[in-house]
């Protein structure tokens, strides 16, 4: 089911990544392939439960795509969709915005 995106496309991108957690999974991914313990530990003090529904809403966005190995214990390994990988300028000019920032205001 595809919800309805708002008319502004500066809205529709805020929806897609809509809270920290998904901009720093996003530029996880960004580097590759992560599995989820890596990417808890990469993210930061995020919960297991938020993780969860932050990657299950980006997957079915379109962002993320969740891979399931046929292991025991089983493997799931998480990355970027071609639509994901769109997002990358976005990133790094928040990175750059964000390194202009510190370096202007810092104490």
């Amino acid at each position: 089911m595809e919800r309805e995106l708002p008319a502004c496309p500066v809205e529709t991108t805020l929806l897609m990544i809509s809270d920290k957690w998904k901009v720093l999974i996003l530029r996880d991914l960004l580097d590759g392939t992560k599995r989820f313990s890596e990417l808890r530990r990469s993210v930061g003090n995020v919960s297991q439960k938020v993780l969860t529904a932050n990657l299950r809403q980006m997957e079915r966005d379109g962002l993320v795509h969740r891979e399931v190995f046929p292991e025991v214990p089983p493997r799931v390994e998480y990355s970027l969709t071609e639509t994901g990988q769109t997002l990358q300028p976005v990133i790094e000019a928040m990175k750059n915005w964000g390194t202009q920032y510190k370096a202007a205001h810092a104490a």
